[in-house]
C-alpha cells in the first residue's frame, strides 16, 4: 500500500510538471520555433561543412570554426553580388511597373470589356476600390513597420543561432542523447544520422529545384518578351523553395504582368506553367526529391498545409525537412517489419 501510494504521488507530481512545462514551451514557442529552424537549417548545411573541412587550403584542412567562417563568407558574399549584379535590374522592372500601373490597369479593364461576362460588371467600381486598396496597403506598410522590423531581428538571431549550432552542435547533440539509457541510445544515434543524411539531401534537391525553375521561367519569359521577365524568373526561383505554394504565387504575379500586355501572354504564361508542372511532377521531383528525400508527393503537401498552418513562411519552410525527420523516426520506431522468412512460412 506504500508503494502503491508513493507511485499515485509521483504519478501525480509528473503530471503537474508536465503540464508546466507544456503551458512554458507554449508561451515561449516563438523562440523555441527560432531555435528549431536554426537547429534544422545547420543540419541541413552539415554536408556543405564536411566538403569545405575536407579541401585544403595552402596544404592544410581547415577546422569546424574555419569551415564555418568559409560558408558564412562565402554565403555573403554570394548575397552582396546578386544584389550587386542580379537585383539592380530586377529593381528597375519593379519601379517601371509601378510607374506604368495606372495606365496599364485602365487599358487592361477597357480591354477586358470585350469578354461577354465582363460586360456587366462596373469596372470603374473595381478601379475605385484597387485605389483604395493600394492607399490602405501603403498606409499599413508604414503602421506596420516596427512588426516588419521585429521580423526581421528574428531572422537575424535565427542565423546567429545557426552559427552556433554549426559551431557547439556536437555538444549539443551528445548532450541530448545523455537524457536516454545506454541501450537505447545507440539505435537512436544510428537513426539520427540516417535523418541527417536525407535532411541533407533535401539541401541539395530542393536547390536543384529552384535553380531549374529560375532558368527555365527567365528564358521563356525572356523569350515571350514578357516585361520583367528577370525579375518574375528570380522570384519564381526563389519562391520554389515552398514546393508547390510558392510556383502557385509567383505564376499568379506573371499572369497579371503578361495580361498588362496581351491576352496571348497570359495563354502563353499559363501554358509554360502547365507543361513545367507536369514535367517537374512526373519526371524532376521523382528523379530529384523522391530519390534523394524518399517522400511521397502526398507527404510533401501534407507537411507544407501543416508546417505553414502552425507557424506560417517559417513552418511551410521547414516543413519538407522536418518530414523527413518524422518519417525516418517513424520507419524506426513505429512500423512494423516482418522478419526475414515470415512470408514464406506462412504460405507454407
Amino acid at each position: 500500500m506504500r508503494v502503491r501510494s508513493r507511485s499515485r504521488r509521483g504519478d501525480v507530481v509528473f503530471t503537474i510538471f508536465l503540464l508546466v512545462g507544456l503551458y512554458v514551451c507554449w508561451l515561449v514557442r516563438e523562440v523555441l520555433l527560432m531555435v528549431y529552424v536554426s537547429g534544422l537549417f545547420a543540419v541541413i548545411l552539415s554536408p556543405v561543412l564536411l566538403w569545405i573541412e575536407r579541401m585544403k587550403f595552402f596544404g592544410r584542412q581547415p577546422g569546424r570554426p574555419m569551415a564555418v567562417a568559409i560558408l558564412v563568407v562565402a554565403v555573403t558574399t554570394a548575397l552582396a553580388s546578386f544584389f550587386f549584379f542580379a537585383l539592380p535590374p530586377g529593381v528597375h522592372d519593379l519601379r517601371d511597373f509601378v510607374t506604368e500601373l495606372p495606365d496599364r490597369g485602365t487599358s487592361l479593364m477597357l480591354r477586358a470589356r470585350h469578354i461577354p461576362f465582363v460586360k456587366s460588371i462596373d469596372l470603374s467600381r473595381i478601379s475605385a476600390t484597387l485605389e483604395n486598396g493600394a492607399s490602405s496597403a501603403a498606409g499599413y506598410l508604414i503602421s506596420s513597420f516596427p512588426v516588419w522590423a521585429s521580423r526581421a531581428f528574428d531572422i537575424v538571431t535565427t542565423l546567429v543561432l545557426m552559427v552556433y549550432f554549426m559551431l557547439e552542435g556536437d555538444a549539443a547533440y551528445q548532450w541530448f542523447l545523455s537524457f536516454f539509457p545506454a541501450d537505447r541510445r545507440r539505435r537512436l544515434d544510428l537513426t539520427l544520422r540516417r535523418a541527417d543524411i536525407r535532411i541533407g539531401n533535401w539541401l541539395l534537391a530542393q536547390g536543384s529545384l529552384m535553380a531549374i525553375l529560375w532558368l527555365c521561367s527567365t528564358i521563356v519569359f525572356g523569350f515571350m518578351h514578357l516585361r520583367y521577365y528577370f525579375l518574375l524568373g528570380v522570384l519564381m526561383g526563389l519562391a520554389n523553395i515552398v514546393p508547390v505554394a510558392g510556383g502557385m504565387i509567383t505564376i499568379g504575379l506573371a499572369i497579371i504582368v503578361a495580361a498588362i500586355d496581351s491576352w496571348g501572354k497570359v495563354l502563353g504564361v499559363a501554358i509554360f506553367y502547365a507543361i513545367y508542372t507536369q514535367i517537374e511532377n512526373a519526371y524532376l521531383t521523382p528523379r530529384i526529391m523522391r530519390d534523394r528525400v524518399n517522400l511521397a508527393g502526398l507527404a510533401v503537401i501534407i507537411a507544407l498545409l501543416f508546417g505553414a498552418s502552425f507557424a506560417g513562411i517559417a513552418g511551410a519552410l521547414v516543413a519538407v525537412p522536418t518530414a523527413a525527420l518524422v518519417s525516418v523516426l517513424i520507419d524506426e520506431y513505429l512500423v512494423q517489419k516482418d522478419a526475414p522468412g515470415v512470408d514464406q512460412a506462412t504460405n507454407y
